[in-house]
């Protein structure tokens, strides 16, 4: 962390704007509940992010479909409890904005309330920007998503990288240009080619956060599990693992099992 944002006491939307304009990267991970997003705020991430995703890891499920907004809205509240300095932004899941911008608003409402999270997160682009707009005009900050989304996986087909042909680079570029008309504060590329994701980044006065699409955005984020080696199943080019804590979760696991079978836990001193 540097000293500029050793000096920020509470990350806000204007703060990620002059981390852009001073060329300081921005930090993002997920988190979806109390414990980690306390520990990954003390560590100094600037912002935390309550995915979708959590579908995936906290669930079980094979794709971020099924999570509910009622289920977003306890993880989200979780992590806000756990959070002092963070900025703190949430999915809006599947089926809780697309339809029309009066639902989008609605389900908006729903989760700044009920949770105390400081942003949302919508994935799409010209086709959401109704609702992105309303949205914002009712004073809630939102943050985009494009390239690969999650959310309309069963179109895409595949996790493949997007954008790798001109048709939808071009759309891809006019999507980050609408969101960022529509008052979008940031947006997310996802898995599109680095070139492309770096010529957006320069295109637009808003920040880029990127998840596997190169040094050329304004920030980077990646799902906690996958970043921490929990997850030993998703290898992805794009992931960096810090820890290996599947082995060291396990190892510490198997060895309480072996403690308790041999009487050596509890000792005396852990009695009363």
């Amino acid at each position: 962390m540097s000293a500029a944002t050793q000096e920020i006491k509470r990350v806000t939307t204007h703060t990620l704007q002059k981390l852009k304009a001073a060329g300081e990267k921005i930090s993002m991970l997920t988190a979806y509940d109390y414990s980690f997003a306390r520990l990954f705020d003390q560590a100094g991430m600037e912002v935390i992010l309550v995915g979708d995703s959590a579908s995936n890891v906290m669930a079980g499920h094979e794709t971020t479909l099924p999570i509910t907004l009622d289920q977003m809205i306890y993880h989200a509240a979780s992590v806000v409890r756990g959070v002092k300095r963070a900025l703190v932004v949430v999915d809006l899941p599947f089926g809780s904005y697309q339809s029309n911008p009066e639902l989008a608003l609605a389900s908006a409402v729903r989760m700044m309330k009920e949770t105390g999270a400081h942003a949302l997160k919508l994935e799409g682009g010209v086709e959401i920007v109704d609702a992105v707009k309303k949205i914002v005009g009712a004073g809630i900050p939102v943050m985009g998503h494009l390239g690969l989304t999650p959310q309309s996986i069963y179109k895409f087909g595949t996790y493949t990288v997007r954008a790798k042909q001109d048709a939808e680079a071009e759309k891809l570029k006019t999507d980050a240009l609408a969101l960022e008309a529509a008052g979008a504060f940031a947006t997310v590329l996802e898995k599109i080619p680095a070139a492309l994701a770096k010529e957006v980044s320069q295109s637009l006065s808003i920040p880029t956060i990127g998840i596997g699409a190169g040094e050329g955005c304004d920030g980077q984020v990646l799902v906690m599990h996958d970043m921490l080696g929990i997850n030993q199943d998703f290898h992805p080019r794009f992931v960096r693992k810090y820890l290996d804590l599947q082995t060291q979760i396990t190892g510490a696991v198997q060895t309480y099992i072996k403690d308790i079978k041999s009487g050596a836990f509890p000792s005396s001193e852990e009695s009363y």
